[in-house]
């Protein structure tokens, strides 16, 4: 009896090693390899298969590798951005977007697939959606959004990093900005239309919001920027969900106006901040909302116009000479509203003693 004790204690713990190895191996959802690396497989296919469906053994022998884990990694890559894809024979078949790539018909066609294929992949695309539009955060911050929000395991967070930054690299996605790295916007105002309102769907399901609960706009008043609030703010705020305020327009009336901009910051759940231009109400405003310890959404169109202490906090930059600004800033703002909201820490100033 004793003997049948220890076969079964053994026969557990090999079952439980088991279990936690297969739980590691499997818990990186994002592609292992950058856009282009995973763009191997297709193009061996293409140039030695003349594009025709194979099966994965074939696929191997022409990219000139063993069928064997590397290779299974790569494969995983590749269907992960969109490029090839088994179907029910078994056999590996290229997509139209990895067509469009591989052989494109204009100059274009191969950087507007590769941006798709980004907005394909799991996680990278979740955490360039996050980031689009603004300046990416130092590194340990950056870190700390990829494993605290979008789940990336910690043990794989700097394997994340590199893939993601290659990717967004080799997809002409960011540039630098001074010393600062932005991720640019592309996703343009009438494309991925079902993609940016399951993105705020996601964040709306993490976010209370109650029908009272207001977003104080803190913007200049005079031409053009005093006409962002009906075109870009208003929208912006009443698709999170909540009731736009903006000082002149809804509570200044008799009484003194610094008591009703007090009170308009104070009973709001989240603040935007236009910064263009440098307003000096604005920044006044701004000031008084950080003293509230009240989240703010900062937007500028000029990193000029943006104090070197406020860098720390998210911020959205905006590009007029894009034609399809308008629209990206509603969305870009909205989102950033509703993780406002779910993640204070990133849109609340801090003193350096925090």
């Amino acid at each position: 009896m004793v003997a049948k004790k220890k076969k079964k204690s053994t026969t557990k713990k090999k079952t439980t090693k088991k279990s936690s190895s297969a739980q590691t191996s499997g818990a990186a959802k994002y592609p292992r390899h950058s856009i282009k690396k995973a763009l191997r497989i297709p193009r061996s296919i293409l140039d030695q298969n003349a594009g025709r469906a194979c099966t994965p053994v074939e696929s191997a022998k022409y990219a000139g590798v063993g069928y064997t884990g590397p290779y299974q990694m790569e494969l995983s890559s590749s269907k992960k951005y969109g490029l090839v894809e088994i179907k029910d024979d078994g056999k590996l078949h290229l997509t139209e977007l990895a067509k469009k790539i591989l052989r494109p018909k204009s100059d274009a066609d191969e950087l507007i697939g590769i941006r798709e294929a980004v907005l394909k992949a799991p996680q990278i695309s979740e955490v360039y959606k996050h980031y689009r539009g603004e300046n990416l955060p130092d590194s340990k911050f950056f870190k700390n959004t990829i494993i605290d929000t979008y789940k990336v395991p910690t043990e794989k967070s700097n394997e994340f990093q590199d893939v993601f930054f290659k990717t967004l690299e080799e997809a002409d996605l960011i540039i630098k900005h001074g010393d600062k790295t932005r991720v640019l916007d592309v996703t343009a105002d009438d494309a991925n239309i079902d993609e940016k309102s399951e993105t705020l769907r996601k964040l709306g399901r993490k976010v209370k919001i109650d029908s009272s609960d207001s977003c104080f706009v803190m913007q200049p008043f005079a031409f053009p920027l005093g006409g962002y609030y009906e075109k870009i703010y208003k929208p912006a705020i009443e698709k999170a969900g909540l009731k736009p305020v903006r000082a002149d327009a809804d509570i200044f009336g008799t009484g003194k106006i610094i008591d009703q901009v007090w009170r308009g910051i104070n009973e709001a759940k989240v603040l935007v901040a236009e910064l263009t231009s440098r307003n000096p109400n604005v920044f006044y405003e701004l000031g008084l909302a950080h003293a509230y310890r009240k989240p703010v959404v900062l937007v500028s169109s000029s990193d000029d116009d943006v104090p070197f202490d406020l860098r720390h906090i998210r911020i959205i930059y905006y590009d007029v000479t894009d034609p399809f600004w308008g629209p990206k800033l509603i969305d870009k703002v909205a989102e950033n509203i509703l993780s406002a909201i779910q993640n204070p820490e990133e849109a609340i100033f801090k003193s350096d003693d925090e």
